[in-house]
């Protein structure tokens, strides 16, 4: 299987840069008025998904290999800190080793995989905005909100909160050296050239 073969364990399907592709969906989780956790949803690629979704095949949603193939799913992400850094006044914001929930299934052609990332210390809504931004360091992977209604407030916090969703734009030389990149072309890792890709949420409460 090569679930565990690459950053993101997912199958490499093509020579260009980058090589999966993933549509984020993150809904604040709040609790008397602090945030405790970003919920995500990450939903793959079709050539992406092909090889969780043969490893599953017929299995119906809850069964052993469905929870089988999210915990390994699962484990890689965590091996990257959940692939997130989380700021506030500058200063990052820790979050708990182990998600609170998480599970993997199926929508058509396409995994999806849905988790909690709890924060290690509720931050209280009130106060300096908090960023956070969600990417692969290597851009293997290429994750990203297709536009601001990809970020969700509860219902309660739609009168008193805001998301604001940054998309940089990388200047011609930039793009042109990450899409010229093959997998046995790695970027050198002081580069960072996930995050100059990478989308940053702020969160601004009143």
């Amino acid at each position: 299987m090569l679930l565990l073969s690459s950053c993101l364990a997912w199958p490499v399907a093509v020579s260009a840069h980058p090589h999966s592709f993933i549509d984020m969906q993150t809904t604040l989780v709040v609790h008397q008025q602090q945030l405790t956790g970003l919920k995500m949803v990450w939903t793959m690629d079709v050539i992406t998904s092909a090889d969780l979704l043969y490893d599953a095949q017929k299995a119906k949603a809850g069964s052993d290999i469905w929870k089988k193939l999210a915990a390994e799913v699962m484990a890689r992400v965590l091996s990257q800190h959940y692939f997130t850094d989380f700021y506030r006044d500058g200063k990052p914001v820790k979050y708990r080793d182990l998600p609170s929930e998480y599970k993997l299934s199926r929508k058509g052609d396409q995994a999806v995989l849905e988790f909690v990332m709890p924060l290690a210390v509720p931050q209280p809504l009130s106060g300096k905005p908090m960023i956070f931004s969600t990417f692969d360091p290597s851009y293997f992977v290429d994750m990203t909100y297709k536009d601001q209604s990809a970020l969700h407030l509860p219902p309660e916090l739609e009168q008193s909160c805001t998301l604001s969703l940054f998309t940089p734009m990388p200047n011609a030389s930039l793009q042109s050296y990450a899409l010229s990149l093959d997998k046995a072309d790695a970027p050198p890792e002081d580069m960072d050239l996930g995050q100059q890709f990478a989308q940053k949420v702020t969160v601004q409460c009143h």
